[in-house]
């Protein structure tokens, strides 16, 4: 199954404040919020939501397609994800900007502050999926992840156009964007990706209902933090599929988009939507127990014990024959 992952890609800078973001605010002046946090550490990682998802899915053995827009900063960046498995053709360089930058400060409590610097990001509204979808030879899924808002929407159209079938992850996005533009984005999707937040804020943005969303997608995946995932069909009972244990919390940082790298792994395996989401639920696992999003290493006898031992011997047996995880 050949699988493209439209979105940004960047440069994370990622810090750490000891103490608690809510006990910094003062409820009668949060109209005139002025605050500077002292952090104590800074990690610069690799990034962006789509180079994140693919680096899961080659960390997978699977071989994503990424597409995006980039600097000319971008070749050591572009050898680690070939190393993982990561297709990296079709990516747009920029003559003029630097590699997107994500600026995050992370609490105590794992409440997070940042900013995005778009840079070269600004130009993947030029990207055309056409060209992509004939060097491979077709596409059968297009995730639509955070990106250019422009770039978002001419992708959701291509992909319509095409007749390719996409996946809505607006995500970060939905702040931004207006009302008409989200509705867009998720009309006739295959799979719409959130967390239980952004699914609150879609529907108020939207005015649509949780009915009236279930009535243009075809599945809709809301990821609950430590509570899982919860899987929603039209006319179908809800799915709860429950978190895999984690061996301790380093940094959220990455984990939404690692639970969508295991996802859409399942998916490309043709396994069941309970089996994907249970796959992601790990995967994010990994992400949460590291700083950074693309420092986790997936061995394939670890994850299927972890596998097993988070959802049973007959669910990691499903999963055992594609799993193809490159360290030993």
């Amino acid at each position: 199954m050949r699988i493209a992952v439209t979105g940004s890609i960047a440069t994370d800078h990622l810090m750490t404040f000891p103490g608690r973001f809510s006990d910094q605010l003062v409820a009668e002046q949060l109209n005139r919020i002025s605050l500077s946090f002292l952090v104590d550490d800074l990690q610069i990682r690799r990034g962006g939501v789509a180079a994140n998802i693919c680096f899961g899915m080659g960390s997978l053995g699977l071989n994503p397609i990424l597409v995006g827009a980039v600097g000319a900063d971008f070749a050591d960046y572009r050898s680690w994800l070939e190393r993982h498995g990561v297709d990296c053709e079709s990516i747009h360089v920029s003559e003029l900007h630097h590699t997107a930058r994500f600026l995050c400060t992370t609490d105590e409590e794992h409440n997070q502050i940042a900013s995005f610097y778009t840079g070269a990001m600004a130009e993947a509204r030029e990207i055309e999926l056409g060209p992509v979808a004939q060097r491979v030879g077709g596409l059968d899924l297009v995730l639509i992840s955070p990106n250019d808002p422009d770039a978002m929407l001419r992708h959701t159209e291509e992909a319509r156009q095409r007749g390719i079938p996409f996946a809505a992850d607006p995500s970060q996005q939905l702040a931004r964007m207006e009302s008409e533009q989200i509705r867009e984005l998720i009309d006739g999707a295959a799979y719409l990706f959130t967390n239980d937040y952004e699914k609150a804020l879609v529907e108020q943005k939207t005015g649509w209902s949780d009915e009236e969303v279930l009535d243009r997608v075809r599945v809709r995946v809301t990821t609950l933090g430590p509570k899982g995932a919860r899987i929603d069909r039209k006319g179908e009972p809800s799915l709860h599929v429950p978190p895999a244990p984690e061996r301790g919390k380093a940094d959220p940082t990455g984990v939404g988009d690692a639970f969508r790298a295991g996802f859409l792994a399942g998916v490309a395996w043709g396994l069941s939507l309970e089996r994907c989401a249970q796959i992601g639920n790990l995967i994010a696992t990994h992400v949460l127990e590291r700083v950074g999003s693309q420092e986790y290493e997936l061995s394939r006898t670890t994850f299927l014990e972890r596998f097993t031992a988070a959802y049973g011997a007959a669910a990691a047996d499903e999963v055992a024959p594609h799993l193809r995880c490159p360290h030993p």
